[in-house]
């Protein structure tokens, strides 16, 4: 990201100023507004929800002025009054990516759903899109890049999402020729499989947040998701199904790095991990074959080696993503993307025993849960991948506890635009 400071001054000095389209008015979207407010060279025109409410009161929020705001229901509405220099306030998220002011899009919603449609009609409109949508990223992402790169425009993930931050440590150290042993981030909390929105209300309520997000951090489906991104944009792989999830500080990581057969934790090298105990920060190991470059870590007080960890103890989630709008918009290139592919699949498991006829719900609610594989190991088993989840599917078999859920034992999700852009997406990937 150097320099962006610099180029984003240099436009806002030539009158100019990136026009920002944000879908999804919750608490990262409302953060994000917020931040970009006090940029240069950037400017939320539009934003889309459900809420006018939640909107106007995050322009607000930002130092907008009420003469500054608008609302608008059509395209001819809305373009009027970005022309005119004020901020609008939309319920339909399809107009966002029609209107002449807006040069990126963004998807805030979390819902891979709304992310699916948001996404495809800003290539379609020859847009760029940021996804803070990790869930339809690992779901259709590959699809969507290859469809941005043949519409001209850049299909990306977020900075300060985990994943970004992540690749943003890979993309030093390989840019140096380090060999990247592990790539993982830490988890805020205990793994608790059968967290559900009631079970963690009150913490949400505490941190403000939705229980079904709450919900899905506890679970360990953020996680998986997560490290699934990662995974698709590295071509590195969960060690085992679900990682390993291993507890330790950052001064421990270089050994629970190393082999089992050399006395650590693990089996495989270039694989994706989360630790508990190191959160909210994200981890890279790596390492030398080079004595030089050994000497010289040592001497910097990296450590003994032959590991040795870059760490970074934070990711400022949304606040960030407007440094993933101005790489998109200057230099026509992704923060992260699925540049390798299908490489790991975030899969559907049963939260509780599940009766023949029950609907399955969402990510981060009572039915059910995602766990991270192989993508060939998911495939073989015709695993139901975690974005298609969705409340039309119905279950056609009884599924204990636990077991993982396939194609095969549910019905009813045929007709969604995600599952139509996921059966694209598997045509593509025979290619």
């Amino acid at each position: 990201m150097l320099g962006v400071n610099r180029e984003l001054k240099q436009l806002q000095e030539s009158g100019k100023h990136i026009g920002v389209g944000l879908v999804g008015a919750g608490q990262m979207g409302r953060g994000m507004i917020s931040q970009i407010a006090s940029m240069n060279g950037m400017k939320v025109v539009a934003t889309a929800d459900i809420n006018l409410d939640s909107i106007t009161s995050a322009y607000r929020n930002a130092g907008l002025e009420e003469a500054d705001i608008a609302t608008a229901e059509n395209k001819e509405d809305a373009d009027k009054a970005i022309a005119e220099g004020r901020s609008v306030a939309l319920t339909d998220a399809g107009l966002m990516s029609e209107l002449d002011g807006v040069d990126v899009v963004v998807d805030a919603t979390g819902v891979p759903e709304v992310g699916a449609s948001v996404a495809i009609k800003a290539i379609e409109n020859k847009k760029h899109i940021v996804m803070l949508n990790v869930e339809a990223d690992i779901t259709i992402g590959y699809y969507l890049y290859r469809l941005a790169e043949e519409n001209g425009v850049i299909y990306t993930g977020s900075a300060g999402d985990e994943p970004g931050a992540i690749m943003e440590l890979y993309d030093f150290a390989d840019a140096l020729g380090f060999d990247v042993v592990a790539l993982g981030k830490g988890k805020n909390n205990p793994l608790n499989l059968e967290a559900n929105p009631d079970s963690v209300k009150e913490v949400a309520k505490e941190k403000g947040s939705s229980p079904k997000m709450i919900a899905s951090f506890q679970d360990g489906t953020k996680t998986m998701v997560e490290m699934n991104a990662v995974a698709n944009a590295t071509g590195y792989v969960p060690d085992i199904p679900g990682m390993h999830g291993f507890s330790g500080g950052v001064k421990d990581l270089p050994e629970i790095f190393r082999l089992e057969a050399d006395g650590g934790k693990v089996q495989n090298k270039y694989i994706v991990e989360y630790i508990n105990g190191v959160a909210p920060g994200v981890f890279i190991i790596i390492a030398s074959d080079k004595e030089e470059v050994n000497a010289e870590l040592k001497y910097l007080s990296m450590g003994p080696g032959p590991n040795y960890v870059l760490y970074r103890p934070y990711h400022l989630t949304s606040l960030e993503t407007p440094l993933s709008i101005a790489k998109a918009y200057l230099s026509g290139t992704p923060t992260i993307a699925p540049y390798k592919g299908m490489v790991a699949e975030t899969v559907t498991v049963a939260k509780i025993d599940l009766k023949k006829g029950d609907h399955l719900d969402s990510i981060g609610g009572y039915t059910v849960y995602g766990q991270v594989y192989k993508y060939e190991e998911a495939k073989a088993q015709d695993a139901l991948p975690i974005g298609l989840v969705n409340s039309n599917l119905v279950l056609q078999r009884d599924i204990a506890k636990g077991e993982v859920i396939t194609y095969a034992d549910v019905e009813g999700g045929e007709s969604s635009l995600i599952w139509e852009l996921r059966r694209k997406q598997d045509e593509l990937l025979k290619k």
